[in-house]
């Protein structure tokens, strides 16, 4: 089992850091090369097909319609609802904000905890959510829109939506493992995150520049590492973090997302230096921190209710 939660470990920071540069390669292409439900429809398209030929080179997965229809369901409003307001916002933000919202999943997961799963509630808990909230509010409220950032206060509610949905795809998601396979999961999750995208797109219409004539290889390039990285490679490697860690320690690692696209953001000017945006990723960090050290010790405790997150 030691083992199994190394690898566990490695798997989410190899996801999570390509989801750090998921967010630089998105902006770059959002919305000049590609519009956001498009590329929502790219990347849900590009991975149903993606996991469904795996699927075939992986041991048979023993699950009951039920499950699969169960999880289908999540795959149309969890993963596609999750992308649409990400992408969207992202579109109008900063990578940099865009990631100081992912940070807050492990609030939101505990959040579900509390109200769903009756997960125990104390101080420090209460501290370290208005604490993260704080900083959350903080960057909405104070970051001004400019050329990098459109329409900053709707793109930062947006990625604040969207941090929530996927924090209940995590818990759900986490729970469905227990009695369906990884590959299974992921096939009909995406499935029905595909047919949401596809059924959105013929209303709002496709919109990709970037596959028009001449071929602008620079913006594919980047295209191509988005799906096959951080949406197809980083998706297979979520739900083995998932069967050996807790729901809390995978969101955790969305941390390297913030690092990874802060850097990369900084160093290539997606953004710029700002006090506010350092205040805000400092108070989400302590808020997070003093959260999952309650659950530590909630767990450790006789009392403890053992339920993981």
């Amino acid at each position: 089992m030691k083992n199994k939660k190394t690898e566990a470990n490695i798997c989410m920071v190899i996801s999570k850091t390509f989801s750090g540069l998921n967010m630089n390669a998105l902006k770059y292409l959002l919305p000049l090369w590609i519009s956001p439900l498009t590329g929502v429809t790219l990347r849900c398209t590009f991975a149903a097909i993606a996991f469904w030929i795996i699927g075939f080179f992986v041991p048979k997965e023993n699950t009951t319609r039920k499950e699969k229809g169960i999880l289908f369901l999540l795959g149309a409003l969890g993963i596609y609802g999750f992308m649409f307001f990400y992408l969207t916002g992202l579109s109008k933000t900063t990578p940099v904000s865009s990631s100081i919202f992912s940070s807050l999943q492990p609030i939101w997961v505990f959040a579900i905890a509390v109200l769903f799963f009756r997960e125990r509630i104390t101080k420090m808990k209460i501290i370290g959510i208005l604490v993260g909230l704080g900083g959350a509010l903080l960057c909405i409220s104070t970051q001004k829109s400019d050329d990098l950032a459109s329409d900053a206060f709707t793109g930062n509610l947006l990625c604040l939506l969207s941090s929530m949905i996927y924090a209940v795809y995590l818990v759900l998601s986490n729970r469905l493992l227990k009695s369906s396979g990884t590959f299974t999961l992921l096939k009909y999750t995406f499935t029905g995150a595909a047919v949401s995208s596809l059924i959105v797109t013929a209303i709002t219409g496709f919109d990709a520049p970037i596959l028009a004539q001449p071929i602008h290889w620079l913006p594919l390039g980047i295209l191509l590492f988005v799906l096959i990285f951080p949406t197809v490679i980083s998706y297979m490697l979520i739900p083995i973090g998932l069967k050996y860690l807790s729901t809390t320690l995978v969101a955790i690692y969305g941390y390297l997302i913030l690092i990874v696209a802060t850097i990369v953001s900084l160093s290539i000017g997606q953004d710029r230096f700002s006090w506010t945006q350092m205040i805000a990723i400092l108070a989400i960090c302590i808020g997070v921190y003093l959260v999952e050290i309650a659950e530590s010790k909630d767990k450790k405790s006789p009392v403890s209710t053992n339920q993981q997150t």
